[in-house]
């Protein structure tokens, strides 16, 4: 067993990766606090959720983990469902924007953050990717072009397409499960609405399920390059295979199903919500009068 401090250092050191972790804890820290002193409550469970999907990323791409994914299929494939998975819905399931907002001056997010938000070249791109049939496609898409047998065989033995590989499925799965739990109402925003929401998180769990279980199942080694790098630990290739497609196949799935409740419960909610905008101001009171 490798000591401590070796599991917690980089493999191979990125700046990019501290620098953005570092920046982004260090905002939200501030934004919480801030939004304190103003009278606005953040939630323990939301900065949890923040904090432990941040932490969860650094650790799968700066850590002794980064050194395994590159020499065992199943920690790849677990890394994967951090990266793509896990840690960017943690972190977006606590609307860090909304917090983040508050630690930046106001004359930076007024005068710069903002136009650039809304102007073309940035807006347009967002649509879009952010179009439910393209994001979709590109979220299994991209599970797919980076299990291709040829492409992951280069990609692990490249550095610069391996960082690829990586960031694309932070960048996309922060992308897509921002559009599956943004928590503001479909009717008031240019957001999905709920069932559409429901229909695609189905049409991405089925494909992954498939891939998942033809890796799994296969009777011949898909993916020799680990037999090329030198796998970590004494087990077999089937096995290591067989571990990694089981990690494609069901965990993944059932990031889709957790989605699903709590869509199930922003669709309740909101129902809710427009059900009490409709009653008469005095309709509380009479039946609280009754009661």
């Amino acid at each position: 067993m490798p000591p401590l401090l070796t599991l917690l250092s980089p493999w191979e050191f990125s700046p990019t990766v501290l620098v953005s972790s570092v920046t982004a804890a260090v905002l939200f820290g501030r934004g919480v606090r801030l939004r304190r002193r103003a009278g606005v409550a953040t939630g323990v469970w939301r900065t949890a959720s923040f904090y432990v999907g941040l932490v969860l990323i650094y650790v799968a791409l700066q850590t002794y983990v980064d050194y395994l994914s590159q020499h065992m299929f199943w920690v790849h494939r677990l890394q994967h469902l951090v990266l793509h998975h896990l840690g960017p819905f943690l972190i977006v399931l606590a609307v860090p924007h909304e917090v983040m907002a508050y630690a930046l001056p106001t004359r930076l997010r007024e005068r710069v953050l903002v136009p650039l938000w809304l102007s073309p070249p940035v807006r347009w791109p967002y649509r879009i990717v952010q179009n439910p049939v393209v994001a979709s496609v590109l979220f299994v898409g991209l599970i797919y072009f980076w299990l291709r047998s040829d492409v992951h065989f280069d990609a692990m033995l490249s550095a610069p397409l391996y960082k690829l590989m990586n960031w694309s499925m932070v960048v996309d799965g922060l992308l897509f499960w921002w559009l599956m739990v943004d928590p503001r109402p479909p009717l008031e925003h240019r957001t999905p609405r709920y069932p559409v929401r429901i229909l695609m998180l189905w049409a991405i769990m089925l494909p992954q399920i498939a891939i998942g279980a033809y890796i799994a199942l296969s009777d011949r080694i898909l993916y020799s390059v680990y037999s090329v790098c030198g796998r970590a630990w004494p087990i077999s290739p089937m096995v290591d295979q067989e571990l990694g497609g089981l990690i494609t196949w069901i965990p993944a799935a059932m990031m889709s199903v957790v989605a699903i409740l709590i869509v199930l419960r922003f669709w309740i909610r909101d129902n809710a919500r427009r059900d009490a905008a409709k009653r008469p101001p005095n309709a509380a009171a009479a039946v609280a009068a009754v009661d």
